[in-house]
């Protein structure tokens, strides 16, 4: 209950003016926000067309219903990602898995660490250093929604370490099947990577999407397993920031993806119809990444601030390129 309060008065802060380019009347707003969730569920669109139009419109009309849109993306994405599971084996699961193990292991280590340094070099706020690392570390939004309440993190310092996620994870889900072609990645590899440098579940399993179904495989499980690490880091940061008063949010929906996968692989009936699920959970995920480009306002942007988002940034850049050269040569 306290991490939806958090959340849901994080996004109101953020979006407390629209930041719309557009002063339209609210109905045709409304109308044309409903016509691109339509066409967001049909096959013409992408999770990288999806996010594009919810970005667009953000900047030039904005979100006409941005109060339910927090409980809306975290609702779908996580029903998106336990329908990806009836699309996959357990046994190639479990060999993704261990694979990713050590990278996991490692990167989130090194994360942490790093922008602790940085935090410090660049004089931000402790507590908002400690965010945008955890969110670059290991899964995006979900963790600072996690951890901001166990470390009492303010408003505004939760505010400028989503919005700097929430932008930098956009731009991967653009940028990673590009740099993934241009050095001939392996649809193994493309899954590893994304899943330990791309912040968001949401934009790991949209870029993977877009570079093959092994690569998906690969991706979804690295990045579920990476989440959750939110456990271990959570009780770390009450210990350093003194709090042990608060409980630790565990992400449910895993547990779900696991009996799907295994539902998937062992029984028969599950197997016919998971083709099916399978399209309802990418059309699903693809009306997640619009709902999320809708959500990141001009004043959403413009709250991030340079010093965190150069900490964001610098971050991001060196796990991506530490785990690309670690894909590419260990892997």
């Amino acid at each position: 209950m306290v991490l939806k309060l958090i959340t849901m008065q994080v996004q109101q802060q953020l979006i407390n003016t629209s930041g719309a380019f557009f002063n339209i009347n609210d109905n045709v707003r409304k109308t044309i926000f409903i016509l691109c969730i339509a066409f967001c569920l049909t096959p013409f669109s992408s999770p990288a067309i999806a996010l594009l139009m919810g970005l667009v419109m953000a900047q030039l009309m904005g979100h006409p219903y941005l109060h339910l849109n927090h409980k809306a993306t975290h609702l779908l994405l996580q029903v998106s990602v336990v329908g990806l599971g009836f699309g996959m084996n357990i046994h190639s699961a479990i060999e993704a898995g261990k694979e990713g193990v050590l990278f996991t292991i490692a990167s989130i280590s090194g994360t942490l660490i790093f922008g602790y340094f940085m935090g410090k070099w660049l004089t931000i706020e402790k507590k908002t250093s400690f965010l945008i690392s955890a969110g670059t570390a290991i899964c995006g939004g979900s963790a600072i929604a996690a951890i901001s309440p166990v470390i009492k993190a303010e408003e505004k310092q939760i505010s400028v370490a989503l919005g700097c996620v929430f932008v930098l994870n956009s731009i991967a889900l653009f940028i990673f099947p590009i740099i993934g072609h241009h050095f001939n990645l392996s649809q193994t590899q493309f899954g590893l990577w994304c899943a330990i440098a791309i912040h968001d579940t949401s934009s790991v399993v949209g870029a993977a999407s877009k570079y093959g179904t092994h690569a998906l495989e690969v991706a979804t499980t690295v990045k579920l397993a990476r989440a959750l690490w939110i456990v271990p880091v959570t009780f770390m940061a009450s210990f350093v920031f003194k709090n042990k008063s608060k409980k630790v949010s565990i992400p449910y929906f895993i547990g779900l993806f696991i009996l799907a996968v295994i539902a998937n692989t062992y029984i028969p009936v599950v197997n016919m119809v998971a083709p099916y699920l399978i399209i309802v959970a990418k059309a699903g995920l693809t009306l997640t990444l619009f709902l999320i480009g809708a959500g990141l306002s001009r004043t959403v942007l413009a709250s991030v601030g340079f010093k965190p988002l150069l900490q964001g940034v610098v971050l991001w850049i060196a796990i991506s390129t530490t785990a690309l050269y670690a894909v590419m040569h260990l892997a």
